[in-house]
């Protein structure tokens, strides 16, 4: 057959695969002419051309039919170009199978029903109700016989239609030998068919939905035919045949199938009740799930379920949920009320506190938890202060003998009085002072010093915390980033209005720590209705001012740590001028100590005397107040912020004055010194100081000062103190920039002088008047008389015995002190001139011998002390010769003045202390 025409060419179909039936469109080239020219079409190897409906040369559309192969051609065969060929295929896909209750949105042919336990096709009665199988897995059929498992299941039954179906029987009877494995993929195949059937009739609408257009065009078609020839008006008319026609068959089959409809739609009812308790199992189970995650403290995940659940619950109107919803909502707001307990619970870290604030914050708690918080760490922290002081003082009244924890002040830098002395080797005077205390006390605390060093502990332990806590309120830290944004504008109205009153809180508790500093160090400066309250200490012994010293420099530090958060300065000026009271108390303090220890310094004056008749206590009296001021020196130097302590006119008095009675002490000590009895003296401890060969090294133990000894050491000590002491310790106020440095020296050196003067005319006394008193009986011994004696022949005794005396005064000066030499004999040889110029006024008249006589002795007392003569005593001798008639002849002078050299001569070796250098300066 001849062809005027290309053959047809099948280039593509859509779709390129489905099940049996269904629609696709064929595009190619040389489809043919018209619907008459197209005599062949197969797909797969089935003939579609009952179906086939020809569109245009390139386009046809049809529906596949069931064919035996999977996958096949299109062959398009034409009258005019023949049988074609294609360069595209088709893939038939198996059609599923369909159980007798299953919808389906084609016609399913009842005759050919596929039964799903034979698994082949079988002509069957096309109302069977034979269930298909439900787990899609072989059946294997079990050797146990049906009588068996009647009697193992009485009354029960294995088909799926039955009220009374059992399981386990069925499982018995069809999958005895399946494995563990083809069950677990049964139960899947279950789950994949509940699911399905859960989607309900839209995805069967949605699946047929191409069969729904067709049967819709189909009708419109007929109707538009009927319509056209106007049967439809005629009584009896097709359509209204046909609508009767399909009411009865919708009745008939509600009747046969109305038992197995009811239980499907209870089984539906049932399946759609469990779907939404498994589809909203989380709100159902959420009351059980927060219990239990409040039990385990996961607050943050009971947080997040509890929002979840407001966002998809909040607002129903569905009364189960409204109902499960009030369950949870009144689980948690026991969780609010849960976690606000725990934050206001104390003690408690800030972690825990941010943490419980920002909960509270999500959980959108009432109120403002975060503010509550700050409030009651406010409390705890005053109540912690007063407990800790009611600790001590409790302790303190039970245990008056019981010391606080030790301190290990070995570790101290803070200079001690009596440390910095015992290690003092620059002044080499002081070796002999040792301090009478036991060495024990530096390890104990004063339970007033430990209180105050456990209340700053205690607040830099709990105050940093709180002023953070404070911070991340006002920067809002503490709450979540979806609260902050919500209630941002509500907190900063918030924390406007609360800066007041957290500055209070601040102030209230500066106000109780510098108030209960104050009781236990200063009672003295809280008022009578503070002292019950922030006093209660036993004040039986006075702080030491070391004890001051380590109290301020505790107080100076829990400033500093304070001033490092940040806290502004006016609220801790309390603290400044506590520190500044604490300092002031502490130099008064230390001073009165000093005057207490300088005042038994008398008890320890061992009057061992050096080369320059001195003895260790002037430079024991100034290694003492070096030490304290030593010990003082933190205390006085300013730390950045600190006032001077000597800005106050009235502390500058105070301090003027104690320092004056510290010099007034230790002068009225080495009064009380020189006027000891003999009896009081103790000469147990006396010793030698073999490292300098002092004028005492002949002492033995028997050795005992007389009165006149101690009056002439003490005398050296005062001229020492006025040349050198007191200048020293002036030197050392100005160093520690001590006010009034002038009047401390002159009234110190004025009451010095006093008593030097006082002590010195004392000495003159006992030793001037005996010697000055056996004058007159010894120029008369005999019936002496001026007018009828003998011619001299030398210098009677009276008169070598007052030279003896004189020698004797000097011997006992100059082996205390030879600087006092020519003040203590000038005084004395004034004294014994004078009475030797009253003595020869006295007399009446003198014979040329008694004149002689008396020239000699007064020229030989003159002549022998020469080196001491003072204006006074040159006068006296003066006037005790010119009351003497003057030498007329030659011969007496020659006799005078070989009588003088005969005395010299005979006297040389007791005259020689008189024989001073001529560069001797003598002290008036």
């Amino acid at each position: 057959m001849s062809r005027s025409r290309q053959p047809p060419l099948v280039t593509g179909i859509s779709p390129n695969e489905g099940i049996p039936w269904t629609k696709v469109t064929i595009r190619g080239e040389n489809l043919g002419t018209g619907p008459t020219d197209l005599i062949g079409l197969t797909i797969c190897g089935h003939n579609c051309l009952l179906t086939a409906e020809w569109m245009s040369a390139s386009k046809i559309v049809c529906r596949v039919g069931q064919a035996k192969n999977d996958k096949g051609d299109i062959i398009v065969t034409t009258k005019s170009g023949g049988r074609g060929t294609s360069t595209v295929s088709f893939k038939l896909l198996r059609p599923e199978k369909i159980g007798i209750l299953d919808q389906s949105a084609v016609w399913v042919d009842e005759m050919n029903y596929y039964d799903m336990r034979t698994d082949r096709n079988k002509g069957i009665p096309p109302l069977s109700l034979r269930p298909a199988n439900p787990l899609g897995i072989e059946i294997e059929k079990s050797k146990f016989s049906q009588k068996d498992l009647e009697m193992l299941f009485h009354g029960m039954s294995a088909d799926f239609t039955s009220e009374n179906f059992s399981a386990a029987w069925y499982l018995i009877e069809n999958h005895s030998n399946t494995s563990f494995e083809q069950l677990k993929m049964a139960v899947t195949n279950l789950k994949r068919q509940a699911n399905k059937k859960s989607e309900g009739s839209l995805a069967y609408v949605k699946g047929g939905l191409s069969t729904f257009f067709e049967a819709q065009d189909a009708l419109s078609a007929i109707h538009q035919k009927l319509e056209a020839d106007g049967t439809e008006k005629v009584e009896g008319s097709m359509t209204q045949k046909l609508e009767n026609v399909l009411n009865r068959a919708s009745n008939t089959a509600d009747t046969l199938f109305q038992e197995v409809l009811g239980r499907k739609d209870k089984a539906d009812s049932t399946r759609n009740a469990l779907n939404v308790l498994q589809r909203f199992k989380f709100l159902f189970n959420l009351p059980l799930n927060i219990e239990r995650n409040i039990q385990k403290g996961d607050y943050d995940v009971v947080i997040n379920d509890y929002e979840k659940a407001k966002s998809l619950f909040g607002k129903t109107e569905v009364q189960v949920f409204k109902k499960y919803y009030a369950e949870v909502e009144t689980r948690i707001e026991a969780l609010r009320e849960l976690l606000l307990d725990k934050l206001l619970e104390t003690p408690s870290t800030l972690h825990d506190q941010k943490r419980y604030i920002r909960y509270l914050s999500d959980l959108h708690a009432p109120g403002d938890p975060a503010w509550q918080c700050i409030g009651a760490q406010h409390k705890w922290i005053l109540q912690l202060m007063h407990s800790c002081k009611e600790g001590f003082v409790k302790e303190l009244k039970g245990n008056p003998g019981l010391h606080s924890p030790m301190l290990d002040l070995d570790n101290d830098t803070r200079p001690s009085v009596l440390g910095h002395l015992s290690q003092t080797a620059s002044l080499k005077r002081g070796s002999s002072f040792q301090s009478g205390r036991d060495d024990t006390w530096r390890y104990k605390t004063p339970h007033r010093v430990a209180f105050v060093e456990k209340l700053t502990k205690l607040v830099l332990s709990q105050l940093p915390n709180f002023w953070k806590l404070w911070i991340s309120y006002v920067n809002g830290s503490l709450f979540s980033e979806t609260a902050e944004k919500s209630g941002q504008i509500e907190r900063s109205k918030n924390v406007r209005q609360r800066q007041n009153d957290f500055k209070k809180m601040i102030q209230e508790v500066m106000h109780s720590l510098v108030k209960l500093t104050r009781g236990a160090l200063l009672p003295l400066s809280i008022r009578d209705g503070e002292a019950k309250q922030y006093g209660g200490w036993e004040l039986k012994c006075e702080l030491s001012g070391q004890w001051l010293a380590h109290a301020i420099q505790t107080v100076r530090l829990t400033h500093e740590s304070l001033t490092a958060l940040e806290i502004p300065n006016d609220l801790l000026q309390t603290i400044q001028d506590l520190i500044l009271d604490l300092r002031v108390r502490c130099i008064m303090v230390t001073l009165q100590h000093t005057a207490e220890e300088i005042k038994r310094l008398a008890e320890k004056e061992d009057w061992v005397v050096d080369n320059e008749g001195l003895t260790s206590l002037p430079c024991q009296f100034e290694q003492c107040i070096v030490c304290s001021l030593q010990s003082l020196k933190g205390v006085l130097e300013c730390k950045p912020g600190e006032a001077s302590v000597f800005q106050q006119p009235k502390t500058q008095e105070e301090v003027c004055q104690l320092s004056i009675n510290i010099m007034q002490v230790f002068i009225y000590c080495l009064e009380q010194l020189s006027t000891k009895p003999d009896a009081d003296i103790d000469t147990t401890h006396l010793s030698v100081d073999v490292s300098s060969p002092d004028l005492f090294g002949s002492i033995h133990e028997d050795f005992s000062l007389t009165s006149e000894q101690r009056l002439l050491i003490v005398l050296s000590n005062c001229c020492y103190l006025e040349r050198h002491t007191f200048l020293n310790i002036a030197e050392h106020f100005e160093k520690h920039n001590f006010q009034g440095i002038e009047k401390i020296t002159q009234v110190s050196m004025a009451s010095l002088k006093e008593l030097d003067q006082r002590l010195f005319e004392n000495y003159i006394e006992l030793k001037a008047d005996p010697i000055v008193g056996s004058l007159e009986p010894g120029i008369y011994a005999g019936y002496f008389d001026w007018k009828d004696c003998l011619p001299p022949t030398g210098v009677r005794n009276y008169l070598k015995e007052a030279l003896v005396n004189i020698i004797a005064v000097h011997a006992e000066v100059f082996t205390i002190s030879k600087e006092l030499v020519p003040r203590v004999l000038s005084k004395v040889i004034e004294a014994v001139s004078e009475e030797l110029s009253r003595l020869m006024q006295c007399v009446s008249s003198f014979s040329k011998n008694g004149a002689l006589q008396a020239r000699l002795e007064i020229c030989a007392l003159r002549d022998t002390v020469a080196v001491y003569l003072t204006p006074e005593s040159k006068s006296s001798f003066k006037q005790a010769l010119e009351a003497l008639p003057q030498l007329s002849s030659g011969a007496d002078k020659k006799l005078l003045e070989e009588l003088l050299n005969k005395f010299k001569s005979s006297m040389h070796l007791q005259l020689t202390c008189f024989q001073a250098a001529s560069s001797t300066m003598m002290k008036t």
